[in-house]
């Protein structure tokens, strides 16, 4: 108490003789208020971030996931299966693998003491079925070719063998298929397959053989990946994002192009316009480019039209951590819409301006708070909201290309959804030991996300590509129906 009453005395002395140098203190001390207000400000903003208010991954969120809350308008309808959806329970098929007569030898009515039925005639059946797997064990086929002695030359001369039999002890085209399928698809590492091989075929697998397994599905689907970079050239509207993984220990870059019935992916050690460039996809692409504003693909010739998901999310955080109540009139906005009947459609001229205007005077009132910056003013740090306000602005047909093309979608979720797996992948097996590796996975993964699109059962596919013979997939909706 005594130290707090001499700094008074100090400071009423130096107010009576120096008043300017109080004055500078009292300024210099309210500027380091403000700055540590807004340190404080985006240190809390920096914490409360999460897979629901930001792009944050949701393995982020570590052990204390938040609650989850939806940005889907409620729908009034209950959780589960809706009315009229068909189900998928286990149903009885007309032809059958095996048949087991149960005979009745004695009668259970409980009536007549048990009388013999060993002879009477059989007035009907009651069927039930099991559905089971055949053991599993691999089959060895041995192909002989045979040997002769040509009468005229006297040498000795051999049979062909049939094409595909090249190795005194080799794996067929189904086994090979097993192990694109297991591997490509359901992502298991090379020692949990070798041991799957080994307990359910008694086979143990070597890493050199699935290498050149990979190695040859990746030669067979050369011309089906060709098909396909010429299908999504061809769209009305393309999906693309990208996500960074482990190649020989540098980080690369995994780039998705897709729509709902097509899929590529490209490895690369760019994220940006060279990858992209070499990738071939997006220096031809000239319809709606659905993105998540990366700076890189407005590059591109492009129609572009950004991932609304993602903006629901900032104006989440805003309005939930910041109290700008602009966020969520901005957010309920862009939920009408999407869910309105006449974007099904497209709006007409009149209707999309009405529709702007509203958008634009919803920025307005972010404006109030959060005034743009004025040219010559310097690179000066802003704060969130302002930073998304000028994209809003800048970028507002683009935020609104949903209303005008019913070809653009709201989200770019098909890409998200389709760029998933490698997360899973990496965190599965790891990082990719090698360039080479990396681009075999990521055609066959381009191959099999487009065959399950477009209905083709995946063990087929597989086996087909370890028979040289891969699925040519459609080029678009329209030749997938026919």
């Amino acid at each position: 108490m005594c130290e707090l009453s001499r700094r008074r005395e100090e400071l009423l002395a130096l107010a009576i003789g120096q008043p300017e140098v109080v004055v500078e203190r009292v300024l210099s001390l309210e500027e380091q208020l403000r700055n540590s207000q807004a340190e404080n400000l985006e240190l809390k903003g920096r914490l409360a971030l999460n897979s629901t208010n930001s792009g944050k991954p949701p393995s982020s969120d570590g052990l204390e996931k938040p609650a989850p809350r939806s940005l889907r308008a409620k729908t009034g309808r209950k959780p589960g299966g809706q009315p009229g959806h068909p189900g998928h329970t286990l149903k009885q098929v007309k032809t059958v693998d095996h048949t087991k007569i149960h005979p009745l030898q004695v009668c259970t009515c409980g009536r007549c003491g048990g009388v013999s039925l060993k002879d009477a005639p059989v007035l009907d059946y009651e069927r039930r079925q099991v559905f089971d797997l055949p053991p599993m064990r691999l089959e060895v086929t041995e192909h002989q070719a045979e040997i002769k002695c040509c009468p005229i030359s006297g040498l000795n001369v051999r049979a062909e063998f049939p094409a595909g039999v090249d190795a005194p002890a080799q794996y067929g085209p189904h086994f090979r298929g097993f192990m694109l399928y297991f591997s490509n698809e359901q992502l298991l590492p090379v020692d949990r397959l070798r041991k799957t091989c080994l307990d359910l075929f008694g086979q143990p697998l070597s890493l050199g053989t699935l290498t050149q397994t990979n190695a040859r599905a990746y030669e067979a689907l050369a011309s089906v990946e060709a098909a396909i970079i010429r299908g999504l050239i061809q769209a009305p509207a393309l999906h693309v994002d990208e996500s960074g993984l482990r190649v020989a220990e540098r980080l690369h870059w995994l780039h998705v192009a897709s729509t709902v019935f097509l899929t590529f992916f490209g490895v690369h050690g760019n994220r940006g316009t060279e990858a992209m460039d070499a990738l071939g996809i997006l220096p031809f692409f000239r319809s709606w480019l659905i993105h998540d504003h990366w700076k890189a693909y407005y590059k591109y010739e492009a129609l572009h039209a950004l991932c609304n998901q993602h903006l629901l999310r900032e104006l989440k955080f805003l309005f939930e951590q910041c109290g700008e109540l602009w966020a969520a009139e901005l957010s309920r906005f862009l939920l009408d819409w999407k869910v309105d009947p006449r974007t099904k459609e497209g709006l007409d001229e009149e209707v999309f301006k009405e529709a702007r205007r509203h958008y634009k005077a919803i920025i307005g009132k972010g404006r109030a708070a959060h005034p743009r910056r004025l040219h010559g003013q310097g690179r000066t740090k802003q704060d969130k909201a302002t930073n998304l306000l000028d994209r809003l602005e800048d970028y507002d047909l683009c935020v609104l290309a949903f209303l005008v093309d019913p070809n653009v979608p709201f989200t770019n979720n098909q890409g998200e959804q389709d760029i998933r797996m490698i997360k899973v992948k990496q965190k599965i097996s790891g990082s990719f030991r090698t360039l080479a590796g990396a681009q075999c996975f990521a055609r066959i993964r381009s191959y099999l996300s487009t065959c399950r699109k477009q209905g083709f059962n995946l063990w087929d596919a597989c086996f087909q590509v370890a028979n040289g013979q891969p699925f040519m997939p459609a080029l678009s909706s329209s030749e997938n129906s026919t």
